[in-house]
């Protein structure tokens, strides 16, 4: 297999939300697979359906649904046989959530607790490279927190541009977040 930037097709760099029906195309398991899969390169119905395990019927309402939010398009058409063949895309690399509308269902660890399971079925891949974690925490400036914020969206964004190749998706969770966490009073004179 060829390997090749991901995706194969232009895209934005980022959509910010700014619709509730954004925010519930996105938020549902197969729909957050689609466009996660949309991601390597532009897909067919078919291809999906086929990758996924899901019917073509179900994975069609799905794309109608991303679609009509506005969160995929069709970014090519391929003739096969007598049928017009559609290639689906994201219309960006990022999508921003901002502002969540209060009628959305969408538990805020959704990504953490989709990432713990599969975290939690890395150590049985036999890929050669083993799973990474750690935990951190630092008392630090408003300031630096936003140097760092802008940082880890930096090195997100280098590796979801990696050129795509070999047999294993790695994954890659990032989270940055103000805590209640307690600490000990500063020094005077230190």
């Amino acid at each position: 297999m060829t390997d090749h930037k991901a995706p194969d097709y232009e895209l934005e760099a980022t959509l910010a939300f700014e619709t509730t029906e954004q925010y519930r195309a996105l938020f549902e398991d197969t729909r957050l697979q689609i466009v996660d899969l949309l991601l390597e390169r532009a897909a067919t119905i078919k291809e999906l359906s086929e990758t996924l395990g899901i019917p073509k019927g179900t994975i069609g309402h799905h794309v109608a649904v991303l679609e009509g939010a506005g969160l995929i398009r069709v970014v090519r058409t391929k003739k096969v046989r007598a049928i017009e063949a559609k290639y689906y895309g994201r219309t960006a690399r990022t999508y921003l959530l901002a502002g969540k509308p209060d009628d959305v269902d969408m538990a805020p660890d959704n990504f953490l607790t989709q990432a713990a399971s599969a975290y939690g079925k890395a150590v049985t891949l036999e890929s050669g490279v083993g799973p990474m974690s750690t935990l951190r925490h630092a008392r630090i400036p408003d300031s630096r927190a936003e140097e760092w914020t802008e940082r880890l969206t930096e090195l997100v964004g280098d590796f979801t541009a990696e050129e795509r190749g070999g047999h294993t998706t790695y994954g890659l969770l990032v989270a940055f977040y103000p805590t209640d966490r307690p600490h000990l009073p500063d020094v005077a004179g230190a």
